[in-house]
């Protein structure tokens, strides 16, 4: 199963459960805006490159979600070390 196949699963398991998603997709994919309720598209690129410019706009978007609650983005708390094995 790729990786792609994996987050598809994913999405259905979470809308099955009522869940909101906010995709992160390519420019031209036609099967995750269908799925997710928000996309944030980044450029076509070689499969190697797609995390690093995944990971700008999430985060922006959590940057801008604990500017929003009010939380100082400056001084995170709470933080814990987890390893996940698949």
């Amino acid at each position: 199963m790729t990786n792609y196949e994996k987050v598809v699963s994913n999405i259905q398991e979470v809308k099955a459960r009522k869940g909101r998603v906010i995709a992160i997709a390519t420019e031209g994919d036609k099967l995750l805006p269908t799925m997710s309720d928000f996309v944030i598209e980044v450029p076509k690129t070689s499969e190697v490159l797609v995390p690093l410019l995944s990971v700008i706009p999430l985060q922006l978007l959590s940057y801008y979600i604990a500017v929003l609650r009010g939380r100082n983005v400056d001084q995170p708390r709470n933080l814990a070390k987890s390893v996940t094995v698949e």
